[in-house]
Order: C-alpha cells, then sequence, then structure tokens
C-alpha cells in the first residue's frame, strides 16, 4: 500500500492492488451508472454535505441484489481533490471491518470524481448529537462509543498488514449509524499508514483535521501517532456526555472549547454539571467517574500517557457492564416497568416451571430452533429471580394467523416455523407480503421450554443473538413465539447441507465465526451467566448481510 496522502492515480491504484484479493471488491463505476442512480444528482436526493462535497442517496444493482447507496460527489470548490480522493479509495478496499463504512466503488470520469458507500440510514452521530435533538439514552450512547473504539482499534493494530492506519479526522461527524444504531467510521481521505510494532512511530505531516479535535501535540509538532486519534476520540466521548459541539463560539469564552471546559469543570468540581440533561438521571455516579476518567486519559497533553484504543474499548465495555448490572439491580428491587413485566406474562408463576423455580433460561445464536430451548442454563439460578423479560409484543392468534397467511410458508423446512410480515415500525401484525418478514414459532402447548425461551430472550440483547419480537398465548394451549427473520439459514445448511456447492469464501466463515464469538461472549459476559449447551452449526442462522 503506498502513502494514504501521496498522489495517487487509477492507474497506480490498480497496479497496488492488482495482487490483493480486497480489491476486487471495490468497483469502478461507469459515469452513466451514477446518473442513472441519483436521477443526474437531484438535488432532493441529496442527505449532506462535507468538505468533500454533497452526499446523495440512490439504488446501485450489485449482481442480482438492488442496494441502497450513498454517492459523496467532490465539489469543485472544495479543498479536497484527487489526493483525499484516492487515498480513501485505497484505504478503504483494503480495509474490512463492521465498524468501518464500507465503500461499493468509485467513478473517476473527466473532472468528476464520485465515492460510492453503503448507505446509512441513522446518519451522522453529529446529526443526533447536536441538529436533530434525538433522544439517546445513556446506554444507546455507550453502545456506540464503544462500536467506534472498535474500529479505531481496527484501524490503529488490527488491519492484519504490516501497517497501521491513523485516521487523522476522527469526530462525530464522521461517525456513521447503521439501522442498528452500530457505530461506523467513515471518511478516509486523510488518514496516514505507518508501522504497527512501535505504537508512537510518528509521521511527519502538514497540519490536518478539524479544529476542536487535533491533538495539541500534532499541532505543535507535525509529529502524528496514532495517539492522535485518541485525542480527537476523547473529544467525540465529551460531545456524547455533554452534548455540546467541540468548538461552540456561541456559548462564550468559558464554554467554546469543549475538552478545555470540561477539563476546567473536572478541576472546579462541577462534574455533574457538564452532563447533558437528557441522561443525567441514567448515569450512576460510578460509571460516569469511569467514563470522564477515559475520557481524561485520552485527552493527556503527552502523547505516550494516552492509553491505547483496544483498552479504551476494554474500559468502555467495563462501564456499559456496570451501568446495565446497576439498571438490572434497580429494575429488581423498585419493580419498574421491566420489573413488572415477568408478573404479566401468564406463565412466569406456574409453580415450578415459573422463573422463580427452576427455570433455565436459554438464548439461541442467532437461531429460532426450540430444541436447546430445554438444555440451557444459567450458571447461578438464584441470580435468575432477579431479571426480567424485556418488553415484548403481545400478539392475538388470529392476527398472527393472518400474518403468516393461514400459516402457509414453512421457514426453510422446519416444519413448526413460519414465515409472518409485521409492519417495519410498529411491529404488528400485516397482510401477507407487507411489511418485514419475521418468523413465527407454533408450539402445539404451554411447554417449559417455550417459557424459557421468554424468559431469557428477555435478559438478552444482542446483535448476535436472534432477537424476540412477541409472543401469542391467548389461544391455549397453543403457543407462538415471533422473532427477527433469518434470510440465509443456518450455517450448517451452507456447510453440509443442499447449499454446501455454493461458494462460502474463508473470509466470510471467519466473519461467521466471529459474530458467534461475540454472542456467546455476551452470554458468558453478562449479569445473566446463561450457558448455552447446544452450540452448532445448525443453531447458528445468518442474516441478509
Amino acid at each position: 500500500m503506498s502513502s494514504a496522502t501521496g498522489d495517487l492515480n487509477e492507474t497506480q491504484l490498480s497496479t497496488s492492488f492488482s495482487s490483493t484479493e480486497s480489491s476486487k471488491s471495490c468497483r469502478h463505476f461507469e459515469f452513466p451508472e451514477i446518473l442513472l442512480a441519483t436521477n443526474n444528482f437531484d438535488e432532493s436526493l441529496v442527505i449532506g454535505h462535507g468538505g468533500f462535497g454533497k452526499v446523495y442517496k440512490g439504488n446501485i444493482i450489485n449482481g442480482s441484489i438492488v442496494s441502497v447507496a450513498a454517492f459523496k460527489r467532490l465539489d469543485s470548490m472544495s479543498s479536497q481533490g484527487a489526493t483525499e480522493f484516492w487515498a480513501e479509495v485505497e484505504m478503504l478496499s483494503n480495509l474490512r471491518h463492521c465498524h468501518l463504512v464500507s465503500l461499493f466503488g468509485y467513478c473517476s470520469h473527466e473532472n468528476e470524481m464520485i465515492l460510492v458507500y453503503e448507505y446509512m440510514p441513522n446518519g451522522t452521530l453529529e446529526d443526533h448529537l447536536h441538529s436533530l435533538g434525538t433522544p439517546l439514552s445513556w446506554l444507546q450512547r455507550l453502545k456506540i462509543c464503544i462500536s467506534a473504539a472498535r474500529g479505531l482499534d481496527y484501524l490503529h493494530t488490527g488491519t492484519g498488514i504490516d501497517v497501521g492506519v491513523i485516521h487523522r479526522d476522527v469526530k462525530s461527524s464522521n461517525i456513521l449509524l447503521h439501522e442498528s444504531w452500530a457505530a461506523k467510521i467513515s471518511d478516509f481521505g486523510l488518514s496516514k499508514i505507518g508501522p504497527t510494532n512501535q505504537p508512537l512511530t510518528h509521521v511527519h505531516t502538514l497540519v490536518r483535521g478539524t479544529f476542536g479535535y487535533l491533538d495539541p501535540d500534532y499541532s505543535f509538532t507535525g509529529r502524528l501517532t496514532r495517539k492522535s486519534d485518541v485525542y480527537a476520540f476523547g473529544v467525540v466521548l465529551l460531545e456524547v456526555l455533554c452534548r455540546k459541539r467541540a468548538v461552540d463560539e456561541s456559548l462564550g469564552e468559558e464554554q467554546w472549547n469543549l475538552a478545555r471546559w470540561v477539563q476546567e469543570s473536572i478541576k472546579e468540581g462541577n462534574l455533574k454539571h457538564i452532563i447533558d440533561n437528557g441522561i443525567r438521571d441514567e448515569i450512576s455516579p460510578k460509571c460516569l467517574k469511569e467514563f470522564v476518567r477515559i475520557a481524561e486519559r485520552c485527552l493527556l497533553s503527552n502523547p505516550k500517557q494516552r492509553p491505547m484504543m483496544a483498552e479504551v474499548v476494554v474500559r468502555l465495555n467495563y462501564v456499559l457492564t456496570l451501568q446495565q448490572k446497576l439498571n438490572i439491580s434497580l429494575q429488581a428491587t423498585d419493580k419498574t416497568i421491566f420489573g413488572k413485566l415477568l408478573d404479566m406474562f401468564p406463565f412466569a408463576s406456574n409453580g415450578e416451571n415459573s422463573a422463580h423455580g427452576d427455570s433455565k433460561p436459554s438464548s439461541n445464536i442467532k437461531d429460532t430452533s426450540r430444541r436447546n430451548a430445554d438444555d440451557s442454563v444459567p450458571v447461578d439460578n438464584k441470580d435468575s429471580t432477579r431479571t426480567a423479560p424485556k418488553l415484548f409484543e403481545v400478539y392475538k392468534f388470529d392476527d398472527l394467523e393472518v400474518a403468516t397467511q393461514n400459516f402457509l410458508f414453512l421457514c426453510h423446512g422446519s416444519r413448526d416455523l413460519f414465515i409472518g410480515w409485521v409492519d417495519k415500525n410498529t411491529f404488528t401484525p400485516s397482510l401477507g407480503g407487507m411489511g418485514i418478514e419475521v418468523a413465527v414459532e407454533w408450539y402445539s402447548e404451554l411447554q417449559p421450554k417455550c417459557q424459557r425461551v421468554v424468559n431469557a430472550l428477555g435478559r438478552l440483547s444482542h446483535p448476535n443473538i436472534i432477537r424476540l419480537l412477541g409472543y401469542s398465548i391467548d389461544k391455549q394451549p397453543q403457543c407462538l413465539l415471533v422473532y427477527e427473520y433469518m434470510q440465509q439459514q443456518n450455517f450448517g445448511h451452507f456447510l453440509f447441507g443442499e447449499d454446501v456447492g455454493r461458494p462460502l469464501s474463508w473470509e466470510r466463515r471467519l466473519l461467521i465465526i466471529i459474530g458467534v464469538v461475540r454472542g456467546l461472549a455476551y452470554m458468558h459476559s453478562s449479569i445473566n451467566e446463561v450457558i448455552h449447551c447446544d452450540v452448532k452449526s445448525t443453531n447458528i442462522f445468518l442474516d441478509k448481510e
């Protein structure tokens, strides 16, 4: 890989990628394709505007699949140009991570330079913090920070190549949010590369970046290191906590620089007063202290004393776990709406099979199979009385009968699992074929394993664990459970079943296994300490991604 800020052209690009498999996924789009996808750059399709230029929303065809994409078009008046354009193409063609935005391809036609990315429906973190006023909970904010930190950690040390990547422009507007609210790092036009074996090896470069996020040491010396990204990320952490911009001159001299204002407030003992009012009542004092301590260390003036991003990920995960445990404890003692929900589920009080008896919570790793519901057990049964299922939709049997077209379509050949449709926003049943697909599992009677699935999945919430949307028990003894729909069947089907001949690349297999590990790690480390007891390829279901 050549220098990310060198003067690259398309010939150099294709040469540098000729021996890499990753470059095959970076497609060159013809200009007429771009015009068609954006309706000749229709202004009504503009979804954003940055230093590079306007961003348009449109559809592209990837093989036989139509995908929504974001088209970033270089503005002729922009201070950026070919250097940043080719740097971004090269960088994102060689990097693949779930917390980095994916580059579908690019278009270079005469004076037109266009980058084509995956579309991120929830926009930027900056939008939600400062423009839209979105009511983001404390836990949501923590998870966004962890996702972004993981992306940066991958750039710095986990790229799988001999060089690490310094982003050089980490800020809330370059953190995009997926439909699931997972964060992805974007905009690699200013990125630089350097050795990974020496964390503080620096690169001499002209100072580039965004005021408010710039590492003071980098500004003074021109020595760029990965710790410069760490400093900028510390500012993002404060942004998330305080809901204030990194630089805002309208706030007056004392508060216009966010990092300086927070550091002064900490010295004066005014920590509680800097927190965004929307989350002030959600944060435990211990979590607040730990979170601010992480941000403080990121902002230390001496880069050598700042943590690596790997440590930031670990510390933020600790804060998240701490807050989740406290929330569960409060729910159990205060009998909030979540605490009361266990009593609302009718078979939660059926004597020995209740959550207060010998219930054995289960969890399926992206799986709707009912077989392992009998087998999963908590490490400590006495703790199972202190948690309760999250709020589920309560469906009527007749409505689900309509949603499944009278239980007409079987899911992947299962005799107990049917395809249904619900409204994508409300999850209420809809006519067959309308809305989003769900999987409806039919239990002929109210069996303990049905109860255990509900109790377990009410405790667990993770992108790599199957999501239970609701249930129906109004026509007992039947019980219906409604799950998110897994489009790609199970892992075992691809390895050993009818589709064994379909290509499943080594990279794809690794990504699947990483997803499984994340789901299991969450189960094992959560307050519930759930052991699955039936981990196997046929209990690993795959979504459309």
